[in-house]
């Protein structure tokens, strides 16, 4: 099934298909979010997008988007990150839960440098929601760029 994928990703259709067949971001300030997301990581080449999740509803929300970048997904719970390995274009890791803004963005950017989305002098787009914790909270948007 993979070979497959990644021979019906590779047409030069297949681009095109997606973006007709995409659906608009509903009025929400997350999905605001997450299409911005979309946005910032092709404008600035950025080596992928990484969300937070407890749940798994930011990181479904900018699965729905079909970016051209890999899509990191975080989560510190186990259940959650089994659910998202199975979502289109995600690469789910489980990892520790934040507790400040400053720990989100240094957890990123260690977790897509030990999983090989990202190195030195890449850019990461990374949505979360503050509180952490709070299911259906997207409401940050960070550009980080890796050291």
């Amino acid at each position: 099934m993979e070979r497959i994928i990644r021979q019906v990703e590779l047409d030069d259709h297949y681009r095109n298909l997606t973006e007709a067949d995409r659906y608009l971001p509903e009025a929400t300030a997350a999905d605001a979010i997450t299409a911005a997301a979309r946005q910032v990581a092709r404008t600035i080449s950025a080596a992928c997008i990484v969300t937070f999740s407890s749940t798994g509803s930011t990181t479904l929300r900018a699965s729905r988007e079909r970016p051209t970048v890999p899509i990191l997904g975080l989560t510190g719970r186990t259940d959650t990150a089994r659910r998202l390995a199975l979502v289109w274009g995600v690469h789910s890791v489980e990892t520790m839960e934040c507790q400040t803004f400053r720990d989100m963005v240094s957890n990123a950017i260690r977790v897509a440098r030990e999983q090989g989305f990202a190195n030195t002098g890449d850019a990461l787009a990374i949505t979360a929601g503050v509180p952490f914790g709070t299911p259906g909270a997207t409401n940050i948007l960070r550009i980080a760029w890796v050291e």
